[in-house]
């Protein structure tokens, strides 16, 4: 049994440059310690954001650089975390920063109070007196459509100063995914001994042809879930309730309500992704669940295998740098701007992607405003590598243009559209793959990929989200959440979607574990926005070329300056109607059409 490499043991090659943020531990100490004494420069400002539109544009600015400043400490501490949550030294400084922001937005907490505080009629004014306000009229009318959820200034004070034991339970998660939950190895069936880890299971043994590696890592992988089913599940629920608490504090009808105020979302449109989502994707996917079946050969199929490839002979490995070419190529129709800067990612260690004890599972874009894009991901020469990494391309190459032209409080998009210009990577890539070539089993494997994608967005993270309404809903009419509801209802989800085509075991029911994206507000949910939205635009890039392409790049380049739908609107997709989900759903029931034709029965 090969041991993991510990994290001085990686090849400096396959690590992140985090030089471009600090050059060392005692420069990054240095700077929280000014931001710190920084808080000092915002507190002149207290009880003076009447008097004149220069003082609250003084002010504002003030707040914009603190916060710019903090998100570059933040997110040194986060990444350094993320490469190795084992150290002890990286989480203290994930525990500084968090007491750091917590402070600094209780420092800062009367500016928005004092905003709210000012007559309608006055903001506009300072807004045309002073033209320097100007990149802050998106924040100023954000604030405003808090104005009647808003509590004293004394409240709010208090409310930021808690910000750490707010965000409590995402750390305990966090802290506990990366130290302390252990897998214990496993045989196959020759009798080769397996190591076992969350980033092994999900980048390497998931999706494994050898099926008695699959299910014999499966094993292994819900035994270790199940040593932290309670656990997690009281970190769930204090996240639940803690946001059930904020809502009804803050005067919201439900808690979606709340914690859709920020998406700057229609609540129909939720409705809409998730309802229509489960009801019309589910014959197609129970549909290719019994092609898996039949094709692999299996008496029944596990809900571990429903990632296993169909055709595991035709799997070439794909190597980083081929990788890097594969995509390179497939992003150049995005233009010379855009595919450059997705070279300097991949060849300028922007990327992070060993395996070793400690480093967090999945993969991620962090983008510090200033600096550059940083990407996690753990690489196992696999076609799901390439989409994967194109796909964390997308939300760096959003995020630089954004901020190259906008201001840092600009750059950040409501939620709904965070996830669109990722998998809109991945929509070019499948389109420049297939585009190139006919070869049947090539086109097999494409399209595998591609049902791949829609699977994580419309199927993992939808039924996420679907759980997220069903236990804020269990939790507003005062019912526990407990391990056992949260297993019982995470099943009955499932079942309901795959219905007689996989069979829910007890390691099915405990996928909730698996997810950060729970204590992230309702963020699963976006993942299949972005896909709907991406899906249309790629087709719009086929079909129009440039012009669609120009629309979409000017799109990414507006950041947060105006809300999800109205991007999307500018870009040519109209998803204040249902259409678009339709059609979404309708192209996966083509692929999985074709599939069906390449391996006929």
């Amino acid at each position: 049994m090969q041991n993991r490499l510990t994290r001085p043991e990686v090849p400096v090659d396959m690590t992140w440059n985090l030089n471009d943020l600090f050059t060392s531990q005692a420069h990054w100490e240095a700077e929280c310690a000014a931001v710190d004494a920084a808080r000092a420069q915002v507190s002149p400002y207290q009880g003076r954001l009447a008097d004149n539109a220069q003082t609250l544009l003084q002010c504002l600015d003030s707040v914009e650089a603190l916060q710019q400043r903090l998100m570059r400490v933040a997110t040194y501490a986060h990444l350094r975390n993320a490469q190795d949550g084992t150290n002890p030294v990286y989480q203290a400084g994930m525990a500084r920063v968090a007491t750091l922001g917590a402070q600094l937005n209780a420092s800062i907490a009367f500016v928005d109070s004092e905003i709210l505080q000012l007559p309608d009629d006055l903001l506009e004014q300072y807004l045309a007196a002073e033209p320097g306000l100007a990149p802050y009229r998106h924040y100023l009318q954000d604030l405003l459509d808090l104005r009647p959820h808003r509590l004293s200034p004394d409240a709010e004070r208090v409310l930021a100063s808690l910000g750490e034991s707010l965000a409590a339970p995402y750390m305990v998660y966090s802290r506990s995914k990366a130290n302390d939950i252990q897998f214990a190895p496993f045989t196959d069936a020759r009798g080769t001994v397996h190591p076992n880890s969350v980033n092994l299971f999900e980048s390497n043994y998931e999706g494994h042809s050898d099926t008695s590696i699959r299910r014999g890592a499966w094993a292994s992988f819900s035994a270790g879930l199940k040593s932290y089913n309670h656990t997690y599940a009281a970190t769930f629920a204090t996240e639940v309730n803690k946001n059930v608490v904020l809502a009804r504090l803050r005067n919201y009808r439900s808690t979606e309500d709340f914690l859709l105020q920020s998406h700057k979302i229609p609540h129909a449109v939720y409705r809409n992704i998730l309802d229509i989502i489960q009801a019309e994707l589910a014959p197609h996917m129970q549909r290719y669940a019994r092609l898996r079946r039949r094709v692999l050969g299996l008496e029944k199929l596990l809900y571990c295998d429903i990632k296993a490839p169909l055709d595991p002979a035709f799997n070439p490995r794909m190597p980083y740098d081929e990788a890097c070419t594969l995509i390179l190529d497939a992003l150049a129709v995005m233009g010379p701007q855009y595919c450059g800067f997705a070279r300097r990612a991949l060849t300028e260690r922007w990327v992070d992607r060993a395996d070793n004890v400690g480093k967090s599972s999945g993969a991620f874009c962090a983008s510090p405003y200033g600096v550059h894009p940083y990407i996690l991901i753990t690489w196992s020469d696999t076609m799901r590598n390439v989409f994967t990494l194109a796909h964390e391309l997308g939300h760096g190459g959003h995020f630089g243009l954004a901020m190259q032209h906008q201001r840092f409080f600009n750059t950040r998009p409501a939620m709904p559209f965070i996830e669109a210009p990722s998998i809109m990577n991945e929509m070019l890539l499948a389109q420049h793959i297939l585009g190139q070539s006919q070869d049947a089993r090539m086109r097999r494997s494409v399209i595998m990929q591609v049902l791949g994608t829609y699977h994580h967005n419309f199927v993992t993270h939808l039924l996420e989200a679907e759980l997220q309404r069903r236990a804020y809903a269990m939790a507003e009419a005062g019912k526990s959440i407990t391990a056992s509801v949260l297993n019982q209802s995470k099943g009955d989800i499932l079942a309901a979607f795959w219905g007689d085509t996989v069979e829910i075991d007890d390691g099915a029911r405990m996928t909730w574990m698996r997810q950060p994206h729970y204590y992230m507000g309702l963020y699963p949910y976006t993942y299949s926005v972005g896909l709907v939205a991406s899906t249309a635009m790629a087709g719009l890039v086929r079909d129009e070329g440039a012009p669609a392409v120009q629309r979409w790049l000017q799109v990414l380049q507006a950041g947060g300056t105006r809300p999800p739908l109205e991007l999307l609107q500018s870009a040519g997709i109209d998803m204040l109607s249902p259409q678009p989900i339709h059609d979404a759903v309708a192209y996966v029931g083509q692929l999985v059409d074709e599939l069906e034709q390449g391996f006929p029965g």
